[in-house]
């Protein structure tokens, strides 16, 4: 297998014209597409989430090893086929009904993406019924919710209720994070999991869906 030891290390350090180069010279070398974004960027961005949760980066440093993948990703999509894009899973996330608060959300979208995942935003303020079409409609294997107040946690509760209502919980893994969130709160309300950060959602997802 190639050594990508120098573009991972490029990746996290948000170097945007380096890896490019790096990416570039991979293809130019007959590197297979498929081997460099699994082994090389999505790699990478895993180790970005694990310095997110530990503390050793911070959200304006993992947003430029995010951009830095954007780029990259950019570079091989014309070279990689339906198969070899194929997402982990189809999430759906969003923030509950009279919360609209949206910073922590869209920093989770977009480490899910940079992992591989495919992501369908439904935004701020959205009702349980919502998420449930959202996750029939796009047959999502996750559900992500957040909230930022106390007041809306509840619907946290409703949405989970109305998803098994609707007959699809059995098939849906169901992260729950935000400030007033705990793991304590996740499992009282019968969630999968809870994440405290972007970094954490990305690597306790991968192994829920193991």
């Amino acid at each position: 297998m190639p050594d990508f030891t120098k573009l991972i290390e490029t990746l996290i350090t948000g170097d945007i014209k380096t890896l490019g180069d790096l990416v570039q010279k991979a293809i130019d070398d007959k590197v297979s597409p498929k081997e460099i974004l699994n082994d090389g960027l999505i790699k990478g961005m895993d180790i970005v989430g694990e310095k997110m949760q530990s503390g050793d980066m911070f959200i304006p440093e993992v947003l430029r090893s995010a951009k830095a993948m954007s780029g990259a990703v950019e570079l091989l999509r014309p070279l990689l086929t339906a198969e070899d894009m194929k997402a982990s899973g189809n999430v759906v996330i969003g923030t509950v009904k009279g919360d609209l608060h949206d910073i922590g959300k869209n920093l989770v979208k977009m480490m899910l993406e940079t992992a591989g995942f495919e992501v369908v935003d439904l935004g701020v303020d959205v009702e349980p019924k919502g998420f449930v079409d959202a996750v029939k409609g796009n047959n999502s294997n996750v559900l992500a919710l957040s909230a930022l107040l106390t007041t809306t946690m509840p619907v946290m509760k409703q949405t989970i209720d109305a998803l098994t209502e609707a007959g699809l919980r059995e098939n849906v893994k169901i992260l729950i994070g935000g400030a007033p969130v705990t793991k304590q709160y996740a499992d009282q309300i019968g969630a999968d999991g809870y994440a405290a950060d972007a970094g954490s959602a990305t690597i306790l997802l991968k192994k829920l869906l193991g």
